[in-house]
């Protein structure tokens, strides 16, 4: 199974209403606006979703309203990832029907399964589920790092088409490539690795940053694949202080609050996340005034209480 994901596919936040009940209709406005800004695909409900305070039925709502936000302009992957094997299938079985058109999933987390447990985990996904697959490797949330040689494996089976490489390591990266078919696709899931991951046989990026310059990040590596190395440098070091400063506290804090500087209507967090801390406030409008993101002070946009939604899953991805 071979499927084209695109270079630029992003995390996209979970928009929430003043009561903290998932925002659809903003929801539908972000997606549509990312899909017409860079996003070749969209992960619905991942880390940056806030998937682990997410109810599987307004997981299932969510990946229907981007589905038709986007209306075939982006793809939509959705975040059906756990650390049981069989909630992951089903998920995933129902996210199939549902019509998306891939699925990221994360190692499982808390378990710290051996290799040959998560060999095991994915190929049952792999083998009962009928969809394109992205493992997500992020040993720094999940415990458990999913070695090259395992992806190597995996990369062979029909379904798994590619993944989103978190280590934060470009030796990791490298040998990932070393590993598996050309036709594998590895995504860095750091926006500030992207162009340093393409040159080690990288593919693109699930970026935080592209809900902000997401046409900027196609550009840079539109220049890198046309050989234009000094322009793709360029760019990567401009907008570096802005995919540092998105992590200037845990995601998705900044983004949101870099959305809502913005005037986007995404809400707060849901608790244990919380607003972004008020004193990173204006690091965060400075920078996003020196990346031309925002023309003016706005410095009354301020943290909206925390919502105390909490549910019993606990879902990292």
């Amino acid at each position: 199974m071979t499927i084209d994901f695109g270079r630029v596919i992003t995390a996209m936040v979970t928009p929430f209403d003043k009561e903290g009940n998932v925002h659809y209709a903003e929801a539908e406005r972000l997606a549509a606006h990312l899909a017409a800004n860079g996003s070749d695909g969209i992960v619905v409900c991942g880390t940056t979703g806030e998937s682990p305070t997410l109810s599987w039925d307004e997981e299932y709502e969510l990946f229907q309203v981007v589905q038709k936000a986007v209306a075939s302009r982006a793809k939509v992957i959705a975040g059906t990832g756990s650390n049981s094997t069989s909630e992951a299938i089903e998920a995933t079985q129902k996210a199939a029907r549902l019509g998306v058109d891939g699925s990221l999933q994360v190692v499982p987390y808390y378990n710290k399964p051996p290799q040959i447990g998560l060999y095991q985990h994915f190929a049952a996904i792999a083998s009962a589920c009928d969809l394109p697959m992205i493992l997500y490797n992020i040993p720094g949330r999940t415990g458990q790092q999913l070695e090259p040689e395992t992806v190597g494996k995996l990369a062979q089976l029909d379904g798994i088409v590619a993944i989103k490489e978190s280590t934060g390591n470009l030796d990791i990266a490298s040998q990932i490539r070393s590993l598996t078919p050309p036709d594998f696709a590895i995504y860095s899931g750091d926006d500030s690795l992207t162009l340093p991951l393409l040159a080690v046989g990288g593919t693109g990026v699930v970026s935080v940053a592209s809900h902000l310059v997401g046409n900027e990040i196609q550009a840079m590596i539109a220049a890198f694949e046309s050989g234009n190395n000094r322009l793709a440098t360029q760019m990567h070091i401009k907008m570096l202080p802005l995919f540092k400063g998105l992590f200037m506290a845990p995601n998705p804090m900044p983004i949101k609050a870099a959305l809502k500087l913005q005037g986007w209507e995404v809400g707060g967090l849901r608790l244990p996340l919380c607003e972004l801390p008020i004193e990173l406030l204006p690091l965060l409008e400075q920078l996003l005034q020196q990346q031309g993101l925002i023309e003016f002070s706005s410095s009354q946009v301020t943290p909206t209480a925390n919502t105390s939604i909490i549910n019993n899953r606990s879902l990292i991805h």
